[in-house]
């Protein structure tokens, strides 16, 4: 059984404290939460978009330039044109 890494080897003793943490229960507020941050009150719409490979390229070298993401240069684009 490997544990956080996949070089480290998890013994007996390590496994029955998680048990027994787990048994103790969490404090369900205080976790990290998991995934990727919300953009705003609710959770975002995911939307697929085809584009022409020259548009394309013309996305990724507006997103490289900006030291943004793709996804950030589509959302200010639509934000400035709507």
């Amino acid at each position: 059984m490997t544990g956080a890494t996949d070089d480290e080897q998890l013994d007996e003793q390590q496994i029955l404290a998680w048990a027994e943490e787990a048994e103790r229960g969490y404090d369900v507020p205080t976790l990290k939460r998991r995934g990727r941050p919300r953009m705003g009150a609710a959770a975002a719409q995911v939307t697929t978009l085809r584009l022409e490979p020259e548009l394309d390229a013309a996305l990724t070298e507006r997103a490289d330039r900006d030291h943004s993401t793709r996804s950030e240069v589509m959302r200010d684009a639509l934000r400035a044109w709507l």
